[in-house]
């Protein structure tokens, strides 16, 4: 009786589920069609997805006739992509370190980053624009960079998922002579893959998206990332909602990239043992 009451909920789980992506992935659809109409299509209102008008002249208009896009757009993929990568290698050595390496004060630190976690990210705004301030590092790559390049969130994470890592792996690794560097590079860490991916999905979206420190550091329209410089668009064509779509979707494609492509390293994360 138990299992037909459970088959009976999965229809229901599924509509559930089928109503809900409608429902988030209908204002994208929008924004996608409206980037291919003409103003006047879009301030004459409706739900329509499918442009009565098709042009590609709001993507010309954003990179032909507005200087600063495309020096918007390597910022923001300059300044994602090395926060990132330092990411990526910092937090695992040090979640690795927290988890397998036995010193003094471990516990110590590891409760350190546990109350880091518990600081809300604007109390820390004036104090980091301070001290970039007394090292000369406003309006600048390394301002924008540096203040991010370690993650206590994702220390905690990847640390967690060395503590459950096979220690079989290792006592091998030690066997053949290698030490605690050696073994992290060659065996620990090509074997953290979906945990790697995941921390790359969240980490990049997250500093492509970041628009409130990068409006606290900046100050010329050059260094602006693609989040303050659509803001400034918006404010230059204030109705031409044509333009801001079409900006917004060049804005969406990266990350969409990024997650296709790390997607399935992070499913493969939910049933890793570590013993492949």
């Amino acid at each position: 009786m138990n299992a037909n009451r459970k088959i009976s909920f999965i229809p229901i789980l599924y509509a559930i589920l089928i109503v809900y992506a409608i429902a988030t992935f209908l204002p994208f659809a929008w924004a996608l069609s409206a980037s291919f109409k003409p103003l006047s299509e879009i301030i004459a209102g409706g739900l329509n997805l499918i442009p009565q008008n098709f042009t590609l002249e709001n993507y010309q208009k954003i990179f032909l006739e507005e200087p600063l896009f495309g020096r918007w757009l390597f910022n923001s993929v300059v300044v994602a992509s090395t926060v990132t990568i330092f990411n990526l290698l910092f937090n695992s050595m040090a979640g690795y370190a927290l988890a397998r390496i036995p010193f003094k004060g471990n516990q110590i630190l590891f409760f350190c980053i546990l109350a880091v976690l518990m600081v809300p990210a604007q109390v820390t705004l004036i104090p980091s624009f301070l001290i970039l301030k007394s090292l000369g590092w406003l309006n600048s790559y390394q301002g924008l960079i540096v203040p991010n390049i370690v993650n206590a969130t994702f220390i905690f994470m990847m640390r967690q998922f060395f503590v459950n890592f096979p220690k079989e792996l290792e006592e091998a690794a030690a066997l053949d002579g290698l030490g605690y560097l050696e073994t992290f590079f060659q065996i620990v860490l090509p074997l953290a893959r979906p945990a790697l991916a995941a921390q790359t999905i969240f980490i990049f979206l997250g500093s492509w998206n970041n628009f409130l420190m990068p409006l606290m550091i900046v100050s010329t329209s050059e260094m602006f990332t693609l989040p303050l410089g659509l803001n400034t668009f918006k404010g230059q064509y204030i109705s031409y909602w044509n333009y801001i779509m079409a900006a917004s979707m060049v804005f969406t494609l990266p990350a969409l990239l990024i997650y296709a492509f790390f997607n399935r390293y992070f499913i493969q994360g939910v049933t890793f043992t570590g013993n492949k």
